[in-house]
Protein backbone atom coordinates (compact mmCIF):
# COMPACT_ATOMS: atom_id res chain seq x y z
CA UNK A 1 0.00 0.00 0.00
CA UNK A 2 1.24 3.33 -1.06
CA UNK A 3 0.78 6.48 0.81
CA UNK A 4 -0.13 10.12 -1.16
CA UNK A 5 -0.67 13.36 0.97
CA UNK A 6 -1.83 16.65 -0.74
CA UNK A 7 1.46 18.94 -0.52
CA UNK A 8 2.20 22.18 -1.50
CA UNK A 9 -0.69 23.88 -0.15
CA UNK A 10 0.95 26.76 1.20
CA UNK A 11 0.35 30.21 -0.76
CA UNK A 12 2.51 33.41 -0.68
CA UNK A 13 3.10 34.39 3.03
CA UNK A 14 1.07 31.76 4.39
CA UNK A 15 2.01 28.17 4.86
CA UNK A 16 -0.17 25.10 5.18
CA UNK A 17 1.29 21.91 6.01
CA UNK A 18 4.68 20.13 7.37
CA UNK A 19 5.70 19.20 3.80
CA UNK A 20 9.04 18.97 5.15
CA UNK A 21 8.48 16.66 7.96
CA UNK A 22 5.32 14.72 5.77
CA UNK A 23 7.37 14.25 2.42
CA UNK A 24 9.84 11.65 3.61
CA UNK A 25 7.25 9.38 4.92
CA UNK A 26 5.38 9.27 1.46
CA UNK A 27 5.35 7.63 -1.90
CA UNK A 28 3.40 10.25 -3.76
CA UNK A 29 2.86 13.89 -3.73
CA UNK A 30 -0.04 15.52 -5.00
CA UNK A 31 1.29 19.20 -5.84
CA UNK A 32 -1.76 21.84 -5.47
CA UNK A 33 -1.45 23.51 -8.96
CA UNK A 34 -2.33 27.11 -7.84
CA UNK A 35 -6.26 27.86 -8.40
CA UNK A 36 -7.02 26.45 -4.83
CA UNK A 37 -3.63 26.94 -3.00
CA UNK A 38 -0.04 27.37 -3.91
CA UNK A 39 2.35 29.84 -6.25
CA UNK A 40 5.24 29.36 -8.81
CA UNK A 41 7.37 29.61 -5.92
CA UNK A 42 5.49 26.90 -3.14
CA UNK A 43 5.23 24.36 -6.47
CA UNK A 44 9.03 24.65 -7.30
CA UNK A 45 10.31 24.05 -3.48
CA UNK A 46 7.54 21.22 -3.73
CA UNK A 47 8.92 19.61 -6.14
CA UNK A 48 12.35 20.14 -5.11
CA UNK A 49 11.44 18.42 -1.75
CA UNK A 50 9.79 15.74 -3.77
CA UNK A 51 13.02 15.27 -5.75
CA UNK A 52 15.62 14.97 -3.03
CA UNK A 53 13.25 12.18 -0.95
CA UNK A 54 12.16 9.65 -4.28
CA UNK A 55 8.79 10.81 -4.18
CA UNK A 56 6.54 9.96 -7.33
CA UNK A 57 4.66 13.57 -8.09
CA UNK A 58 0.99 14.08 -9.07
CA UNK A 59 -0.60 16.92 -10.29
CA UNK A 60 -3.85 17.95 -7.61
CA UNK A 61 -5.50 20.88 -9.73
CA UNK A 62 -9.03 22.34 -8.53
CA UNK A 63 -11.86 24.49 -9.04
CA UNK A 64 -10.28 28.32 -9.68
CA UNK A 65 -11.47 28.92 -6.20
CA UNK A 66 -8.34 30.35 -4.07
CA UNK A 67 -11.09 32.05 -1.65
CA UNK A 68 -12.42 28.70 -0.70
CA UNK A 69 -9.14 26.48 -1.03
CA UNK A 70 -11.18 24.76 -4.08
CA UNK A 71 -14.10 23.49 -1.84
CA UNK A 72 -16.67 25.42 -3.41
CA UNK A 73 -18.95 23.74 -6.05
CA UNK A 74 -18.75 25.34 -9.55
CA UNK A 75 -19.97 25.60 -12.85
CA UNK A 76 -18.26 24.93 -16.05
CA UNK A 77 -18.63 23.21 -19.72
CA UNK A 78 -16.93 20.12 -20.35
CA UNK A 79 -14.35 22.32 -22.47
CA UNK A 80 -14.37 24.87 -20.03
CA UNK A 81 -13.21 21.98 -17.39
CA UNK A 82 -11.09 20.73 -19.49
CA UNK A 83 -9.06 24.09 -20.52
CA UNK A 84 -8.90 24.44 -16.41
CA UNK A 85 -7.14 21.22 -15.69
CA UNK A 86 -4.62 21.64 -18.92
CA UNK A 87 -3.61 24.97 -17.20
CA UNK A 88 -2.88 23.54 -13.79
CA UNK A 89 -1.34 19.97 -15.06
CA UNK A 90 0.61 21.64 -17.73
CA UNK A 91 1.80 24.82 -15.30
CA UNK A 92 3.19 21.81 -13.15
CA UNK A 93 4.56 20.05 -15.61
CA UNK A 94 6.92 22.49 -17.20
CA UNK A 95 8.00 23.65 -13.11
CA UNK A 96 8.70 19.60 -13.35
CA UNK A 97 10.68 19.54 -16.39
CA UNK A 98 12.82 22.46 -15.43
CA UNK A 99 14.00 20.08 -12.28
CA UNK A 100 14.48 17.03 -14.33
CA UNK A 101 11.40 15.08 -12.93
CA UNK A 102 7.54 15.13 -14.59
CA UNK A 103 4.36 14.60 -13.22
CA UNK A 104 3.54 11.08 -13.40
CA UNK A 105 -0.36 10.98 -12.25
CA UNK A 106 -3.78 13.56 -11.92
CA UNK A 107 -5.75 13.66 -8.43
CA UNK A 108 -8.29 16.46 -8.69
CA UNK A 109 -8.64 18.54 -5.54
CA UNK A 110 -11.70 19.50 -3.22
CA UNK A 111 -15.42 20.41 -5.03
CA UNK A 112 -14.37 19.55 -8.31
CA UNK A 113 -13.05 15.61 -6.99
CA UNK A 114 -16.17 15.19 -5.16
CA UNK A 115 -18.01 16.77 -7.61
CA UNK A 116 -16.58 14.11 -10.66
CA UNK A 117 -17.63 11.06 -7.95
CA UNK A 118 -21.37 11.96 -8.10
CA UNK A 119 -21.68 13.01 -11.93
CA UNK A 120 -20.84 10.90 -14.89
CA UNK A 121 -20.14 13.82 -17.51
CA UNK A 122 -17.96 15.34 -14.75
CA UNK A 123 -15.75 12.75 -14.42
CA UNK A 124 -16.20 12.18 -18.39
CA UNK A 125 -14.49 15.55 -18.52
CA UNK A 126 -11.63 15.12 -16.38
CA UNK A 127 -10.94 12.02 -17.72
CA UNK A 128 -10.77 13.51 -21.36
CA UNK A 129 -8.71 15.87 -20.02
CA UNK A 130 -6.24 13.56 -18.15
CA UNK A 131 -6.60 11.34 -21.46
CA UNK A 132 -5.53 14.85 -23.96
CA UNK A 133 -2.02 15.69 -22.07
CA UNK A 134 1.22 14.72 -23.96
CA UNK A 135 1.64 11.68 -21.92
CA UNK A 136 -0.03 8.79 -20.67
CA UNK A 137 -1.23 9.65 -17.07
CA UNK A 138 -3.37 7.53 -14.50
CA UNK A 139 -6.39 9.36 -12.78
CA UNK A 140 -6.56 9.03 -9.20
CA UNK A 141 -10.00 8.68 -7.97
CA UNK A 142 -11.76 7.45 -4.80
CA UNK A 143 -12.14 3.36 -4.45
CA UNK A 144 -15.84 2.58 -4.07
CA UNK A 145 -17.46 -0.73 -3.33
CA UNK A 146 -18.41 -0.62 -7.01
CA UNK A 147 -16.54 1.25 -9.30
CA UNK A 148 -17.51 -0.53 -12.61
CA UNK A 149 -18.87 3.08 -14.24
CA UNK A 150 -16.05 4.64 -13.93
CA UNK A 151 -13.33 1.96 -15.16
CA UNK A 152 -16.33 1.68 -18.12
CA UNK A 153 -15.47 5.40 -18.63
CA UNK A 154 -11.88 5.65 -18.42
CA UNK A 155 -11.65 2.50 -20.71
CA UNK A 156 -13.38 4.69 -23.60
CA UNK A 157 -10.25 7.17 -23.25
CA UNK A 158 -7.77 4.61 -22.48
CA UNK A 159 -6.90 6.48 -19.16
CA UNK A 160 -5.41 4.00 -16.35
CA UNK A 161 -6.86 5.01 -12.87
CA UNK A 162 -5.35 4.32 -9.46
CA UNK A 163 -7.69 4.01 -6.77
CA UNK A 164 -7.57 5.40 -3.23
CA UNK A 165 -8.65 4.94 -0.16
CA UNK A 166 -8.86 7.96 3.26
CA UNK A 167 -8.05 6.85 6.43
CA UNK A 168 -9.37 10.04 7.91
CA UNK A 169 -12.55 10.77 6.61
CA UNK A 170 -15.94 8.90 7.79
CA UNK A 171 -17.73 7.12 5.03
CA UNK A 172 -21.33 6.68 3.96
CA UNK A 173 -23.43 3.58 4.01
CA UNK A 174 -22.91 3.80 -0.07
CA UNK A 175 -18.88 4.32 0.25
CA UNK A 176 -18.85 8.14 -0.09
CA UNK A 177 -17.33 10.09 1.53
CA UNK A 178 -19.49 11.51 4.46
CA UNK A 179 -19.87 15.62 3.73
CA UNK A 180 -17.49 17.69 5.92
CA UNK A 181 -20.53 20.05 7.03
CA UNK A 182 -21.70 17.36 9.12
CA UNK A 183 -20.42 16.27 12.70
CA UNK A 184 -17.64 13.30 12.66
CA UNK A 185 -16.88 13.69 8.83
CA UNK A 186 -12.71 14.55 9.46
CA UNK A 187 -11.46 11.90 11.96
CA UNK A 188 -9.96 14.41 15.24
CA UNK A 189 -8.51 10.98 16.71
CA UNK A 190 -5.02 9.83 16.01
CA UNK A 191 -6.54 6.06 16.81
CA UNK A 192 -9.64 6.40 14.51
CA UNK A 193 -7.34 7.56 11.77
CA UNK A 194 -4.85 4.75 12.44
CA UNK A 195 -7.58 2.08 13.17
CA UNK A 196 -8.96 2.97 9.57
CA UNK A 197 -6.01 2.77 8.29
CA UNK A 198 -5.17 -0.60 9.09
CA UNK A 199 -8.53 -2.07 8.81
CA UNK A 200 -7.97 -0.83 5.07
CA UNK A 201 -4.37 -2.30 4.63
CA UNK A 202 -5.36 -5.59 6.16
CA UNK A 203 -8.88 -6.25 5.54
CA UNK A 204 -9.68 -3.83 2.45
CA UNK A 205 -12.77 -2.44 3.91
CA UNK A 206 -14.00 0.10 5.96
CA UNK A 207 -16.66 0.74 8.59
CA UNK A 208 -19.17 3.62 7.63
CA UNK A 209 -20.26 6.04 9.74
CA UNK A 210 -23.81 4.36 10.73
CA UNK A 211 -21.51 0.97 11.25
CA UNK A 212 -21.55 -1.03 7.86
CA UNK A 213 -18.96 -2.80 6.91
CA UNK A 214 -18.00 -2.19 3.13
CA UNK A 215 -15.37 -3.39 0.99
CA UNK A 216 -12.74 -0.95 -0.67
CA UNK A 217 -10.03 -1.84 -2.60
CA UNK A 218 -7.75 0.36 -2.99
CA UNK A 219 -3.95 1.12 -4.44
CA UNK A 220 -3.03 4.16 -2.18
CA UNK A 221 -3.95 5.81 0.73
CA UNK A 222 -4.26 9.60 1.26
CA UNK A 223 -3.61 11.98 4.11
CA UNK A 224 -4.51 15.08 3.92
CA UNK A 225 -1.61 17.58 4.81
CA UNK A 226 -3.54 20.28 5.85
CA UNK A 227 -4.92 18.81 8.63
CA UNK A 228 -3.67 18.93 12.08
CA UNK A 229 -2.80 15.31 12.63
CA UNK A 230 -1.08 15.05 9.05
CA UNK A 231 2.32 14.55 10.40
CA UNK A 232 1.45 11.94 13.19
CA UNK A 233 -0.98 10.41 10.81
CA UNK A 234 1.64 9.87 7.98
CA UNK A 235 3.90 8.57 10.67
CA UNK A 236 1.86 6.28 12.22
CA UNK A 237 0.67 4.71 8.63
CA UNK A 238 4.02 4.47 7.30
CA UNK A 239 5.05 2.63 10.53
CA UNK A 240 1.87 0.22 9.48
CA UNK A 241 2.73 -0.11 5.66
CA UNK A 242 6.27 -1.21 6.63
Amino acid sequence: MKLNCDMGESFGAWTIGADAEIMPLIDMANIACGFHASDPQIMQKTIALAVEHSVTIGAHPSYPDLLGFGRKVMSFSSQELINILHYQVGALQALCHAQGTQVAYVKPHGALYNQMMKHDDIFAAVVKAVALLESELPLMMMAMPDNAKHIRIAEQYHVSLLFEAFCDRAYDYEGNLVSRQQAGAVFSDIEKITAQASQLINQQSVTSLSGHTLPIHADTLCIHGDGDLALPSAQAIRAICD
